[in-house]
């Protein structure tokens, strides 16, 4: 969410009435949506592999996610429409977050999203020939390896507070993920501004340039 946040802040763009559409309600994309409501964006569609829902007026992503506990699906919620979920892929919003399995946005659909920003909650939701139309658009992309990292930067606090056998309150995590997030986020947008590509690659060719300087400082036997 974070970096969603700094997406908006980047693009000029509020969070009041911002449209989001999640794809996948599993454990990254329901919680996902719940912070989402409860800091104010507006969750309008919801696509499961079974079917979606939409809700122009957004969904209440906390009587959603008791539907499904009792029921094991999302199918029925009366909150929102029956939608079919290729067709929330590409229906119209602000923020589209792929959130459970990979290959959702290729290049038979890319043409038609119509989303500002997408943010890849999972890993290889977009193909690279997506890409490419997804840069041609303008879309602003959240690559995987920033938008989901969160969960991987939080077992590394996890580890730092094992080594330390000293552990930290809930709010310190939350605020040492958040500063990290935002100053990976603007360090992701700079280099790609700098160097004139996409997000993605700016990703890859930032990672590549840390190991290599890391290595070079240490040397190969450190």
């Amino acid at each position: 969410m974070v970096v969603c946040d700094e997406s908006l802040r980047y693009l000029n763009m509020t969070i009041d009435d911002c449209r989001v559409v999640i794809q996948g309600f599993g454990n990254v994309g329901s919680n996902a949506a719940r912070l989402m409501m409860e800091h104010g964006y507006k969750i309008v569609g919801v696509a499961e592999k079974d079917g979606g829902l939409y809700n122009p007026n957004g969904i209440d992503i906390h009587q959603l996610a008791e539907y499904k506990y009792r029921n094991g699906t999302t199918l029925g919620f009366r909150g929102a429409e029956a939608t079919p979920s290729e067709e929330l892929i590409v229906t119209d919003c602000d923020l589209l977050i792929p959130a459970a399995t990979e290959n959702v946005i290729t290049s038979r659909n890319a043409d038609r999203v119509k989303c500002r920003i997408l943010a890849e909650g999972a890993n290889g939701p977009t193909t690279s020939a997506a890409d490419d139309i997804l840069t041609d658009k303008g879309v602003f992309v959240i690559p995987d390896i920033l938008a989901n990292a969160g969960g991987v930067t939080t077992s590394y606090f996890e580890w730092v507070q094992d080594r330390q056998g000293y552990f930290w309150k809930e709010s310190v995590v939350n605020e040492q993920l958040d500063e990290i997030m935002k100053s990976s986020f603007q360090d992701v947008v700079r280099y790609a501004e700098t160097h004139r590509v996409n997000n993605r690659i700016a990703a890859y060719m930032l990672a590549i340039d840390r190991v290599a300087y890391t290595i070079r400082q240490r040397g190969i036997y450190a």
